[in-house]
């Protein structure tokens, strides 16, 4: 999960007659306020002597990393659920004393609740909401995409994901889902990713990009194996990705995990971008090559209508 941060500071004068401020920091995330912080009232500080972070090579301000390591709990907990004091701190590589400040702070703000007997530490709903509310933002692809799945998943009764390209990761975000009719089945979390080298979802966002955001992207991949056929080099990657838009979709057979094979497509916006991407994920063993031609038509079929609405005439 990544967050993009705006950090806004300010002067805040609390005494007419002597010159003393507080500062006062609030975060935001895609302009979602997501809390502030304040720092005790204080008399101006004498001009620093100690070299500024340009003259050391310091990668970051103290107030950035306190920033990063509230984002490192948030992740820890939504990776792990219920987790310890320990665990959290071991997980931000921050001491006990910090983790346990910056739950604190965040049990305050309503994000964070502990469990009283376990003295555990979990999310809330209220991260939920924000998430919802950033969401909004792309209201009209999942309504669009809504159909087109629905129509997937009456034909196949397989599980249909929508999948969107992570901007900053090289990841496939997963934001809607249409389950399995059938209980045995390969499910991706709303809300969880995967590398986009490794899924069919992942070459559907990529083959129609322009050539040098391919170029730029696949060199930032880790080709990291998750199943036994996942692709391995950058090489290899590249032609999947012209194989896919020669064929109009994307496939891929245990590169994400054994035993699924999946079909994707991709979403088109006005000048041809893929904004999303469909899939339908198969076990393999409930996978009917005699149908194949159906699904491809069927997605393919999904990926126009869609496109359309969302503007392309190509």
């Amino acid at each position: 999960m990544f967050y993009f941060i705006r950090l806004e500071r300010k002067r805040i004068p609390i005494d007419k007659g002597v010159k003393k401020y507080r500062m006062a920091f609030q975060v935001s995330q895609n302009g979602s306020h997501l809390f502030s912080m304040a720092q005790p009232p204080h008399s101006p500080a004498p001009p620093p002597t100690r070299q500024t972070s340009a003259q050391t090579g310091a990668p970051k301000t103290e107030n950035v990393a306190a920033v990063l390591k509230v984002f490192g709990v948030l992740e820890a907990l939504c990776e792990e659920g219920e987790s310890s004091l320990a665990q959290i701190a071991q997980k931000v590589m921050a001491s006990k004393s910090t983790a346990h400040r910056l739950l604190q702070t965040m049990v305050d703000l309503g994000y964070v609740e502990q469990d009283g007997e376990t003295e555990q530490y979990r999310l809330t709903l209220k991260l939920f909401s924000q998430s919802a509310r950033a969401l909004e933002g792309q209201s009209q692809i999942l309504r669009i995409a809504d159909r087109g799945m629905g129509a997937l998943s009456r034909a196949t009764g397989e599980a249909i994901n929508l999948g969107m390209l992570d901007k900053v990761d090289q990841r496939v975000l997963y934001i809607h889902q249409k389950e399995s009719a059938y209980s045995l089945s390969m499910r991706s979390a709303v809300g969880t990713s995967n590398p986009v080298h490794s899924t069919a979802l992942g070459k559907a966002l990529l083959a129609w990009r322009e050539p040098q955001e391919i170029a730029e992207r696949i060199s930032r991949i880790d080709f990291t194996p998750k199943a036994p056929r996942t692709i391995l080099d950058a090489d290899s990657f590249r032609t999947a990705l012209d194989e896919t838009r020669a064929q109009g979709f994307a496939e891929e057979i245990e590169e994400a995990e054994e035993g699924v094979r999946c079909l994707a497509v991709p979403l088109l916006n006005h000048i041809g971008t893929p904004v999303a991407a469909i899939s339908v994920s198969f076990p393999l063993f409930r996978y009917d090559e005699a149908r194949r031609a159906e699904y491809i038509d069927l997605l393919t079929r999904v990926s126009q209508e869609a496109s359309l609405a969302l503007g392309y005439q190509g």
